[in-house]
């Protein structure tokens, strides 16, 4: 197993590069000249900080299975006709304390550098959003970790009250579940616009279905897996309009067939009907991940395939058909159960 970073200590060091509370100011990537603009499916947008994102479903034709995350909650919220698409304005912030190996962000723009990044406050990125012509119906802040710095979430609000969007506009934010700074620095105030705020929806990634292939996939100690279900269940207590991912990623097909049935357990100790909130992502192969590829991993790759099998099963044994055919913004979760 690789060495573990100290993720608690980057986390603290990184929000303090990548946020001015005074002046509302967050760094953001550039992706314009940057290792990761040879992925890119079109060039970046907003001045070479922002990125056009394209969600594809592929589910009916593809092997692995669905992912219409965030294809039908921002098709739900804005009364969209249906669709296995859709483009979305991508931000990301220029931080992670975490170091997945299968991340399609190069490392260099995850360390806070602000030679690799620009200060922006929200407002100035909304508005940049704003100006487009045939402007994408979501805006997603991603990274990097967007919950080191979790006021950018209501700030984007805030500017998009403030420029009368929040009505025609989906915001999308990620999560991998690695601190709760949502609850330290964000006021009650701020909580409260978040969970209310009609067109918002949260995803949260777990890094793995166990602790071994966590540490694997992220380089951070065991001990963290578990915070993943802790802070999960502090998201869905806030009645967010929340959903998860999962990589099944491992380098040891031993623990999958134990492991996998162990997860979804937890996920239902939670919210009986949070695994049907949850999509397991595949990893693909971009131009950073190739660079990292070991034996290790490239087993790891194979070895997905044998646990996404196995959570499918599971499903099935776990709910009806009915209940896994509900488009996924409609599965009941927590109080959102009541009114659903």
């Amino acid at each position: 197993m690789v060495a573990t970073l100290d993720s608690d200590e980057l986390a603290a060091r990184y929000r303090a590069k990548t946020i001015r509370p005074e002046t509302r100011e967050l760094l953001i990537t550039r992706l314009q000249g940057s290792d990761q603009e040879v992925d890119l499916s079109v060039p970046p947008n907003c001045k070479g900080y922002g990125r056009i994102r394209h969600f594809r479903n592929d589910g009916p034709t593809s092997t692995w299975g669905a992912n219409p995350l965030p294809i039908e909650p921002a098709r739900a919220a804005l009364r969209l006709p249906k669709t296995e698409s859709i483009r979305a304005q991508a931000f990301q912030n220029a931080s992670c304390n975490w170091r997945c190996w299968y991340c399609y962000v190069p490392f260099n723009l995850l360390a806070a550098d602000e030679s690799r990044a620009t200060w922006w406050t929200a407002d100035e990125l909304v508005g940049m959003y704003a100006a487009q012509e045939n402007r994408p119906p979501i805006i997603d802040l991603t990274g990097g970790q967007p919950d080191l710095v979790p006021e950018w979430i209501p700030w984007t609000m805030e500017s998009l009250d403030e420029r009368g969007l929040a009505e025609e506009v989906y915001l999308w934010s990620d999560d991998n579940l690695s601190n709760d700074f949502f609850w330290r620095y964000l006021s009650d105030a701020q909580l409260e616009r978040i969970a209310t705020w009609p067109n918002y929806g949260k995803v949260c990634c777990f890094k793995g279905f166990d602790a071994r292939s966590f540490s694997f996939n992220t380089s951070a100690s065991k001990e963290l897996f578990e915070r993943q279900f802790d802070l999960l269940r502090r998201f869905v207590d806030l009645n967010l309009d929340l959903y998860a991912y999962v990589t099944l990623t491992t380098d040891d097909a031993s623990t999958i067939g134990r492991g996998v049935p162990d997860f979804l357990d937890r996920l239902q100790r939670i919210d009986e009907y949070l695994p049907l909130r949850t999509v397991p992502l595949e990893i693909r192969m971009f131009s950073p991940v190739r660079r990292r590829l070991d034996l290790q991993k490239t087993t790891s790759l194979d070895n997905q395939w044998r646990a996404v099998e196995l959570f499918k099963r599971e499903l099935a044994q776990r709910f009806t058909g009915e209940m896994r055919e509900l488009p996924i913004a409609s599965v009941p979760l927590g109080r959102r159960r009541a009114a659903s």
